[in-house]
């Protein structure tokens, strides 16, 4: 059975996602990138509660790590352009979750992830995010608008979950950069420890019973 590592956030839109592939019968490691402190402990609770509703829909288990992430973006702030800052988070979070996918077998990486969801989300932006990475990102989502993702949110019942309260990203720039170029990305990048940073976070990083919250 292919394997993909499947970043949920607390939102509606990665959810989805991962019932579409766990319904065409991909098993998913899920990965909760932790943004504390820029964000507050409702997000790990959605998070787990989505991923347990996930677990109930198809009767499987699914692994779920938990990455601490806010050390990362403190990084992010303290050394390189803000309105890059959303690329720096996105590439962080392929890294980690490739090293994870090679820890557990899996092929690929799936995301939430569709065409401008968010201003930073275009396909300049995600190609420049995806060359940081050697296995493929699977985007199930990417052509549809937000009432086709609503839609399928509240038929499977993770709409309720995810618009319960929470902090969102409280780090995000008031003006990301919608057509970002690869060689400002590495130029920026050069100022941080990338590999510290990463290793940091996997060494942070904890298996989590979605049950047990």
């Amino acid at each position: 059975m292919a394997k993909l590592v499947s970043l949920i956030s607390g939102g509606i839109d990665s959810p989805v996602a991962a019932y579409l592939m766990l319904h065409q019968g991909v098993e998913i490691i899920a990965v909760h990138m932790d943004n504390r402190p820029f964000t507050d402990e409702k997000n790990l609770h959605k998070a787990m509660n989505l991923i347990r509703h996930l677990q109930h829909l198809t009767q499987r288990p699914i692994k779920t790590y938990v990455v601490p992430h806010g050390p990362n973006h403190i990084a992010f702030a303290r050394n390189c352009e803000r309105h890059l800052h959303c690329l720096f988070c996105r590439r962080m979070m392929y890294r980690i979750a490739e090293r994870i996918a090679e820890k557990e077998g899996a092929v690929g990486i799936l995301t939430g992830e569709s065409l401008g969801q968010v201003a930073s989300q275009t396909l300049q932006n995600l190609m420049v995010e995806n060359l940081v990475i050697r296995i493929p990102v699977v985007r199930p989502l990417i052509g549809m608008d937000k009432v086709e993702i609503i839609d399928i949110a509240r038929r499977i019942g993770t709409y309720e979950i995810s618009t319960l309260p929470g902090l969102c990203c409280t780090i995000v720039p008031k003006k990301p950069a919608t057509a970002a170029r690869a060689g400002d990305i590495l130029g920026e990048e050069q100022k941080l420890d990338l590999r510290v940073l990463i290793e940091k976070s996997l060494e942070g990083m904890y298996v989590l019973d979605p049950e047990a919250l």
